[in-house]
């Protein structure tokens, strides 16, 4: 068997990645409705313009939501999972609800994976909820991380909702994930 080249993922992600409303989890006017938005840099600091996030997240009382239909959204359904591209300035956003904790004890948060030009694979990553320090720091994921570099997987908050940054590489680099099962199954 000989060795092939590698091929990183994207840039051309808005060919069959993009539906409509992929991004909104629930519709902007739903009263519980949140904005989940920030934006994706490289290692330089400059926007990524072309990276693509996707979120699963549980409902509000923590339920992890299994049905189909996240692909066509029928305007009343929450799947709890969506995608969000970027914009020129490296900008993302989602529509959609707090997560509730799936577990009693344990902090609410969205799992993430982005998709970026210059990738060789996906990155995983997870956004926390700010605010309840007590369950942050009893948390199993974040309590696996440096202490300096856990809050680059908590949120902030602002008018809207939520802000979140992924930084792929330097100063105050998002932490990723890896998921040692997932990597073997494509092994």
């Amino acid at each position: 068997m000989s060795a092939v080249p590698g091929q990183t993922v994207g840039p051309f992600f808005h060919l069959g990645l993009e539906f409509p409303g992929m991004n909104e989890l629930v519709p902007p006017g739903d009263p519980r409705a949140i904005r989940l938005h920030g934006r994706v840099y490289d290692g330089a600091g400059a926007p990524i313009p072309d990276a693509v996030l996707e979120i699963w997240q549980p409902d509000p009382r923590g339920h992890i939501v299994r049905q189909p239909g996240s692909l066509r959204r029928d305007g009343w359904s929450f799947t709890g999972w969506g995608r969000a591209g970027t914009d020129p300035d490296g900008h993302y956003q989602f529509t959609t609800l707090e997560p509730g904790p799936t577990e009693e004890g344990r902090a609410p948060f969205f799992a993430v994976t982005v998709f970026a030009r210059g990738l060789l694979d996906r990155l995983f990553t997870r956004i926390y909820l700010p605010g309840d320090d007590e369950l942050l720091a009893a948390d199993t994921v974040l309590r696996s991380v440096a202490p300096e570099r856990r809050g680059t997987l908590i949120a902030t908050r602002d008018d809207d909702g939520l802000v979140f940054d992924v930084r792929l590489q330097g100063e105050d680099e998002t932490v990723f994930l890896t998921y040692p099962r997932l990597r073997d199954a494509w092994a």
